[in-house]
């Protein structure tokens, strides 16, 4: 209940006053006013930042009741009664936790932080939890009370919305998870693996032969794994080889910091093992597998891999770039600064990412609307929502769609969405010709099958890899992948986001035998963030 419905607490009120005293023994007036004070029994509302006395009070009444169990009166000091009183009752009865102190710190304005020093018991185990958190207090909206404004974080800073506690014994056994050079993989040493390792543990924690132990955990809403915070009694890890590169994936860790809400994902082309995955974000999202978002012209590999699988045109064919194209009365434009070039072949409007160039061409026989969908699905392998990579991933979408929405689709804008992983993959197959589904552990671990698709004509993958090439040598990629040795090509992408000011940054390129991909949410242009992420995990060789 919301500290602003004023006229739902009087039975409240009254009961408490028939009762006796204690705190919430208020006069009707004052309740209705959400104020206990006042010296002629006519509260006055308050307004504005709560005072240091009242801030001092408010947290001071709400640390008592946390203290001793009491979620419902602890609750009562909070702007949201209903979701503070179930997450605090479960810090009791769910997670077992007991003999709570709490030691406020120096208030920072209205800001406290704090210290939680208790016990966890379970199953005859016990073992003393310690952590540190920050609350605010607030005025209420309508009531004027100095209340604290709840978040899931106060409980526990690893809580978000919609999670609880809960101790118990885990379902899944503890995994001791090794990258392909033997050595262990930890959160502490590769904190961006932290959700990674906990969807490896859920799932394959039995099949590699651990036993289960007794953890308090954050338990997630909907099909997120298990968070574990403390554990009461050990179980039995079993060992599970991945396929991560250490020297990638630490080169993948330090490069997503340089940028916020940045995802990388890095594969070995000739067998789809995945060599890397990290993500920099505020919402601990994987993004960097589970990401749904337009890939800006990095889709202009499969475009271009569409013209010349349907005969339109080929590398050094011919691709137009005007300044304009105009597509079912919507018109696009090239990034700001392009030079038109009306003799220019494929491989040129390629690595100098012309959108018109891509538009003029796709209504060309024998394109359909469907003609991009059964390029991506038929020779990427994408959109079919059947990648086994080993922990939960997105396959892509890439719909036949008609209108304004087929030319936007054709460089990676309207309804074509991707992950960074998806990216990988693309890039993987149009240097190699051949889909190989990406995977984190070995299939035969657990026996899935991995999706297939038919890949490329060897003609094909040689004119996009050729593309790529240039675009990394002499086009827009060209400035991040400087200095890197060896076989190299790359292609870089924007893509706008309503509402955004700023578009999403795309890259994905090739080292050798080594291909990555990573999208930095209003990142400004490919080359500008995403791609130093790419060219800095390229550069460990896998």
């Amino acid at each position: 209940m919301s500290k602003g419905v004023k006229a739902a607490v009087i039975g409240g009120v009254f009961a408490v006053m028939v009762g006796g005293a204690g705190y919430g023994a208020y006069n009707i007036v004052s309740a209705l006013n959400g104020d206990g004070g006042g010296t002629s029994g006519v509260a006055t509302e308050k307004s504005g930042p709560p005072g240091k006395d009242e801030v001092k009070e408010t947290t001071a009444k709400f640390f008592a009741a946390w203290e001793k169990g009491e979620a419902a009166t602890a609750a009562s000091y909070t702007n949201n009664d209903a979701a503070a009183e179930q997450l605090l009752t479960a810090f009791g009865d769910d997670a077992h936790i007991t003999d709570v102190k709490i030691t406020p710190g120096t208030a920072a304005g209205t800001t406290v932080p704090y210290t939680v020093k208790a016990k966890v018991a379970y199953g005859g185990k016990s073992k003393p939890l310690s952590y540190s958190s920050k609350l605010t207090v607030v005025r209420g909206l309508t009531s004027g009370r100095a209340l604290v404004d709840w978040q899931p974080s106060l409980v526990h800073p690893e809580l978000k919305k919609d999670d609880t506690l809960v101790t118990e014994r885990s379902d899944s056994p503890p995994i001791e998870a090794v990258g392909r050079d033997g050595s262990e993989l930890t959160k502490e040493k590769y904190p961006s693996l932290g959700p990674v390792l906990d969807a490896l543990r859920e799932k394959f924690g039995r099949k590699a032969g651990g036993s289960a132990g007794i953890e308090l955990v954050v338990r997630h809403s909907g099909s997120a794994p298990d968070t574990p915070l403390l554990t009461l009694a050990e179980g039995k890890p079993g060992k599970l080889t991945t396929t991560i590169s250490p020297s990638a994936q630490a080169a993948a860790e330090k490069a997503v910091k340089r940028f916020a809400q940045s995802s990388v994902v890095a594969v070995k082309p000739s067998t789809g093992e995945v060599l890397a995955v990290a993500n920099n974000r505020t919402d601990g999202f994987n993004a960097a597998f589970e990401g749904r978002t337009a890939p800006g012209s990095t889709m202009k590999i499969i475009t271009a891999a569409m013209l010349i699988d349907n005969g339109v045109t080929s590398m050094n064919g011919p691709a137009p770039c005007p300044p304009t194209a105009t597509w079912q009365s919507q018109t696009f434009n090239n990034l700001k600064g392009m030079e038109p070039n009306e003799n220019a072949t494929l491989a040129n409007s390629f690595m100098r990412s012309c959108n018109t160039a891509f538009i003029k061409l796709i209504d060309e026989k024998p394109l359909t609307d469907a003609s991009l969908t059964q390029e991506a699905e038929q020779h990427f392998g994408l959109g079919q929502d059947n990648w086994k990579t080993g922990i939960v991933s997105f396959d892509g979408s890439v719909p036949a769609v008609s209108g304004p929405d087929r030319a936007a689709g054709a460089i990676g804008q309207g309804q074509v969405q991707m992950s960074p992983l998806n990216m990988a993959s693309v890039t993987a197959t149009a240097i190699t010709g051949t889909f190989r589904q990406p995977y984190l552990v070995s299939p035969r671990l657990d026996d899935r099958q991995l999706a297939r698709a038919e890949g490329l004509k060897a003609s094909t993958a040689a004119q996009l890899k050729q593309m790529m090439r240039l675009t990394a040598t002499q086009g827009t990629a060209q400035e991040a992948m400087a200095g890197l040795g060896g076989d190299i090509g790359a292609k870089t992408g924007s893509a706008e986001v309503d509402g955004n000011a700023k578009s999403n940054s795309w890259f994905t390129g090739f080292r050798n035998d080594i291909a990555a991909a990573a999208m930095t949410e209003e990142g400004g242009h490919g080359g500008d963030a995403a791609g130093p992420i790419v060219a800095a995990v390229l550069r460990t060789g896998g």
